[in-house]
């Protein structure tokens, strides 16, 4: 097989085959991990071409493609707005997320 271009090097490779030698399916989490991988290095090429051509600021186009997860406070919040009113009980990891909100929040 011939080296594509988005190929991870050796080294990162067997960091993603060390980490994940607890995982139940080891395939599965090393080849999540590379395409997550693959994926990152296309958007870098892609923001480096739009700057370098067209856009002098590509943030945008990261933003979108790569969006920050919500706080844990927008999680709980959330939870709440879904749940709170509607007489449906949370499942034991929705109360932790709320609980894990509440107590960052008071420290």
């Amino acid at each position: 097989m011939t080296d594509h271009p988005i190929t991870p090097p050796r080294e990162l490779v067997q960091k993603w085959f060390n980490q994940a030698e607890l995982a139940t399916n080891r395939i599965h989490c090393i080849a999540t991990r590379a395409a997550q991988w693959g994926a990152d290095q296309e958007l870098e090429a892609c923001c480096r071409e739009l700057e370098y051509n067209f856009m002098p600021d590509s943030g945008s186009l990261r933003s979108a493609r790569r969006p920050k997860p919500p706080s844990l406070k927008e999680r709980a919040w959330k939870l709440l707005e879904c749940y709170g009113t509607s007489g449906v009980k949370l499942t034991a990891d929705q109360c932790n997320t709320i609980r894990e909100a509440l107590e960052d929040s008071n420290g």
